[in-house]
């Protein structure tokens, strides 16, 4: 199966002459950001599943690394339209744990109301290098997930039927310049979100 073709800032002009030219079979050609989900639904008490934060792949020390810092902040690395969406929703409710800066500099960020039994949306941003990015997105187009190549970097991201409830979920997942942007959601439509975040840490 074609393979997943990472980018690198510091050498995106020459990518893809040094690098394999490598395509997803379903990949999207428009690069154009889509929501993240379905649009919310009401609220029932019970704990939410949805979110948990999701695993990531293990970084391995890269000396090549251009990496800049991880971002700290949830709401920061949103734009004004973006946060307008989320206007009223709760943001790392001490019921969700963990959620913000962890010890490795990993930030996590929980949108959603405790009670919900499926809507919400978690972010995990973290440090994550070529080979186990390129092992992981892999790995995931291997699943059915569509993948291109936004921005400079490379972007994953497959929806689903919730088992229980009538409603969508999901996960996207966008990695560059050794950083991953790696959201799960579930009922909860916010249109442009990962591609915000993106453009406040790369510009």
């Amino acid at each position: 199966m074609p393979r997943v073709h990472l980018l690198s800032a510091p050498h995106a002009a020459a990518a893809a002459l040094a690098l394999t030219a490598l395509m997803l079979t379903g990949c999207a050609a428009d690069a154009t950001p889509q929501g993240e989900g379905s649009a919310p639904g009401p609220t029932t008490p019970a704990a939410s599943a949805s979110a948990t934060p999701v695993a990531t792949a293990t970084p391995t020390p890269d000396p090549s690394s251009t990496s800049g810092a991880l971002p700290t902040d949830c709401r920061a690395i949103l734009g004004d339209d973006v946060l307008d969406q989320l206007e009223g929703v709760p943001l790392n409710d001490p019921a969700f744990s963990p959620t913000g800066v962890q010890p490795d500099g990993t930030l996590i960020c929980v949108w959603g109301d405790p009670t919900a039994d499926t809507t919400g949306m978690t972010t995990t941003i973290s440090r994550v290098y070529r080979g186990d990015a390129l092992d992981l997105l892999n790995g995931l187009a291997d699943d059915g997930y569509t993948c291109y190549q936004p921005d400079e970097g490379t972007r994953c991201e497959k929806t689903w039927k919730n088992d229980t409830y009538p409603v969508t979920d999901g996960r996207t997942l966008y990695w560059r310049d050794d950083t991953l942007v790696d959201t799960q959601y579930s009922n909860m439509m916010i249109d442009g979100y990962t591609a915000s975040i993106a453009a406040h840490l790369f510009g």
